[in-house]
């Protein structure tokens, strides 16, 4: 079932094969959202993650396009607008996360970050605009992460990225209101699935960091986040970046 129920809203989730992107539609089809699945290369992950939304009722597309390609990008929200003519909120998540120390990151691994953290979080938020000045309740909720408030080893190119999508969102807050809030939520330490199948923690960057909350955190808990931003109690948040990592980053 794709259909939508009558007032339905509707929410696209960017890198949504699998991880935090995957908890992310999960928590928003609970709220009643209905999903457009983004995912550029691993189709299968994207495609299983939208039978398991239309298993549970929730009216749910996939949607393959390259978020470092604004035709590509506009080529989805043309998909959208297609199948259900509105679109509420937009989940900026995906994201390359490779490390390497300076010296060994390649211009093409430079690039490539940038491109998929930053352009895809711009074009994906200036082609969903149209749309999502439409909504009652619009929202840009950009996945950020705490390397860009930390820094870290061996990650120049990510971390540069996720600064720059605080910065992005700081803007946007401004260019957007009042009608649509742009928000950040920055992840900590989160248990992730590898691409082999087995759980895993992603590597530790703040071995000298120790979390208040003595575990690492799960995608269900970033996704509980993202869906009270994308929620009628967030229309007075905006601009801001919510962290969620157990205390490991006590920014001022």
């Amino acid at each position: 079932m794709t259909t939508l129920k009558p007032d339905q809203k509707v929410a696209l989730v960017t890198g949504a094969g699998r991880n935090i992107g995957r908890a992310i539609a999960h928590a928003l089809a609970k709220q009643g959202f209905a999903l457009a699945i983004n995912v550029r290369a691993s189709v299968s992950e994207g495609q299983a993650v939208v039978d398991e939304l239309l298993a549970l009722g929730t009216p749910a597309i996939l949607c393959v396009a390259d978020v470092t390609d604004r035709h590509s990008v506009q080529g989805m929200m043309d998909l959208i607008e297609s199948n259900w003519g509105r679109l509420d909120v937009v989940v900026n998540n995906a994201a390359i996360r490779r490390e390497a120390p300076l010296e060994q990151v390649s211009v093409e691994d430079w690039r490539n970050t940038l491109a998929v953290v930053l352009d895809g979080a711009f074009y994906c938020s200036q082609a969903a605009l149209p749309l999502l000045r439409l909504s009652p309740m619009g929202a840009v909720i950009n996945i950020g992460g705490l390397t860009a408030h930390t820094g870290a080893k061996n990650r120049p190119h990510v971390v540069t990225a996720k600064s720059g999508l605080v910065g992005l969102t700081r803007a946007l807050a401004h260019d957007l209101a009042p009608g649509i809030t742009v928000n950040c939520v920055s992840p900590g330490m989160i248990s992730t699935q590898r691409n082999s199948g087995s759980v895993s923690a992603q590597p530790n960057h703040h071995a000298t960091r120790h979390p208040l909350i003595d575990r690492r955190g799960t995608a269900e808990e970033v996704a509980a986040m993202v869906t009270f931003l994308a929620s009628d109690q967030a229309r007075f948040v905006t601009g801001q970046v919510m962290h969620v990592n157990g205390g490991t980053y006590l920014g001022s």
